[in-house]
């Protein structure tokens, strides 16, 4: 899985899958006590009903076994603090027709909520895909997250779904062709 070996650095990020990490990259923490912090009602409001509500550090931990068992998940670094501002979740499917894609879903903290942080996040994996056998990402937002809808207009991503009355709507950013 190409994904469990990401590792990319922004202007102000660090990110790499949460396992990976280093004392020197970031201030160590339980990682599940991260997460809690993380998940907060108005970041999880968005996400599917599941995943919503408060995290308590035991809640976080079932939520890290089971993304460890779906695909990667990459924690966000912010570099000037070495503190965990956010996530992304990453599944992979290497699809005969399709080619090598990816399913992309990121998190930030509220805490730095309108600073870019998402924008500067999204386009540095795009950057990271680039380099490699990759030929779309994917990503989806509920409709009414226009923040989100905006960080991937920004960062090339076209919206690939006809709105109609869906909740969710589909974004794509075609990297190359199989």
């Amino acid at each position: 899985m190409i994904t469990k070996t990401c590792r990319f650095v922004t202007k102000r990020l660090l990110v790499a899958e949460w396992h990976s990490l280093s004392a020197n990259d970031w201030v160590p923490k339980a990682l599940a006590q991260v997460v809690s912090t993380i998940l907060t009602p108005s970041v999880t409001q968005s996400l599917p009903e599941g995943w919503q509500g408060t995290y308590t550090v035991e809640r976080a931990a079932e939520w890290i076994q089971e993304r460890d068992q779906e695909g990667a998940t990459l924690l966000v670094v912010e570099q000037s603090t070495r503190l965990p501002i956010g996530m992304m979740i990453l599944f992979e499917n290497n699809d005969e027709e399709l080619g090598h894609t990816i399913r992309l879903g990121y998190l930030v903290s509220e805490t730095v909520w309108g600073r870019g942080i998402a924008t500067e996040l999204v386009q540095g994996f795009v950057g990271w895909c680039r380099g490699k056998a990759i030929v779309s990402i994917m990503a989806g937002v509920e409709r009414y997250n226009i923040p989100s809808q905006r960080v991937l207009e920004k960062s090339g991503f076209v919206c690939d779904s006809n709105a109609g009355d869906a909740v969710e709507l589909f974004f794509k950013l075609r990297l190359s062709t199989v």
